[in-house]
């Protein structure tokens, strides 16, 4: 049975719910992405659910007392009347105050979609002894063992909610078969991040000479599939430029501000080398590219900001023509592109405003490079897409 709660859908499968009420409780293990303990299944939408849970047994318990008044009778069977039963929204400590009364207001909504859904409230007022309650342990958890009370003292049945990750990153796992093999957290949608560009139809078109190939050269076999596949749609006219700085404006669709619609035209992508992948920003000396194009055709430009993860080699002797900033996906540090921007365009400026020419690089060319040289663009240029030199220089001296 599916209940949509935040937008979200949760599997509530009524029947697995008797074992854990029968046991006590229940334990749930998940793991967590880096800078985030808990994710926000354990920290929002289960806690929401145990509480609407709670609170459709409540009224059940509530509608039915005066029937059978064995439901409000606390014996052997029954931990806690109806008066008793808790119904409030229980919440980790880092959940603000505003987010919390946002949620409260729409439990009352939930609680009636759960109780009109069809689902069978006598069976979890039957089979639950007392209220769910959830409760968070991560690795940073500190329990003293002799001072947990006794769980038949505990006035709620426990879901234990466990992050069992380290928030310290990615790391490569040894094990005892042949192969090593890397665990992203809450990577299995994030096809980005592990199909390494090959789409599905490229993977259909490919998937018995795929397969046959076995672990040792898949990736290679992935790598040559989607390269042979950009160079056909190249040579077809096919691939788009990488990135689009402005559509043209359309008489018929005058801009209503005029400060969304300052006029970038002077800003033009070109490639004088396309067959290396350097892609130069119209006048303003800035080009961008892979990392390992950046490697190769550092001696056709003045400086090089790498923003990959790894450093490279470049032709340039002197430092301040190379800066490295190892900039992480969003999905490993959501902060790391934001944290390094301002080194960005330190670097950008001192280089530009000495007339050199710059190029930005990452893994592909495509995705934190473009990040950069928008912020270096918005920072540095004005709406004409023109270096704000006399500025910088009075900044300067």
């Amino acid at each position: 049975m599916v209940i949509p709660i935040i937008g979200l859908s949760i599997l509530l499968v009524l029947t697995s719910t008797s074992p854990f009420s029968l046991k006590g409780g229940c334990i749930i293990v998940d793991s967590t992405r880096r800078g985030k303990r808990f994710p926000d299944s354990m920290s929002k939408t289960i806690p929401i659910w145990t509480c609407v849970l709670n609170r459709s047994i409540f009224n059940y318990l509530n509608t039915f007392s005066n029937a059978d008044a064995s439901l409000v009778k606390q014996d052997s069977n029954t931990g806690c009347n109806s008066h008793d039963w808790d119904c409030s929204l229980h919440l980790p400590l880092w959940v603000s105050e505003t987010e919390k009364a946002a949620i409260e207001d729409r439990l009352e909504g939930w609680t009636k979609d759960l109780e009109t859904s069809g689902a069978d409230i006598a069976i979890l007022a039957s089979c639950l002894k007392k209220p769910l309650r959830p409760l968070w342990i991560s690795q940073k958890t500190v329990i003293w063992i002799n001072e947990v009370p006794d769980y038949d003292s505990w006035d709620f049945t426990p879901i234990i909610l466990v992050s069992a990750s380290s928030t310290s990153g990615v790391t490569q796992h040894r094990t005892t078969s042949e192969f090593s093999w890397n665990y992203i957290p809450g990577a299995g949608d994030d096809e980005e991040s592990w199909a390494r560009g090959l789409s599905p139809n490229l993977f259909w078109n490919h998937a018995y000479d795929l397969i046959s190939t076995g672990p040792d050269v898949c990736n290679q076999k992935v790598a040559d599939i989607v390269e042979k596949d950009r160079v056909y749609r190249a040579r077809r006219g096919q691939d788009a430029p990488q990135i689009t700085i402005k559509p043209s404006i359309s008489e018929s669709s005058p801009c209503l501000d005029p400060l969304l619609c300052s006029d970038l035209s002077n800003i033009t992508i070109s490639s004088s080398d396309e067959e290396r992948g350097i892609f130069w920003l119209g006048s303003t000396n800035l080009a961008l590219g892979s990392s390992q194009i950046a490697a190769e055709c550092s001696s056709n430009v003045d400086c090089v900001l790498n923003c990959d993860q790894w450093p490279i080699s470049v032709h340039h002797q002197e430092a301040e023509a190379y800066l490295h900033l190892p900039i992480v996906s969003s999905k490993m540090d959501r902060f790391s592109l934001f944290n390094n921007l301002s080194s960005a365009v330190n670097f950008a400026k001192s280089n530009l405003t000495k007339g050199r020419t710059l190029l930005i690089c990452c893994h592909d060319g495509e995705d934190i490079s473009v990040c950069v040289c928008l912020a270096i663009l918005i920072s540095l240029f004005n709406d004409e897409g023109l270096f704000l030199a006399s500025f910088l220089c009075g900044l300067l001296g």
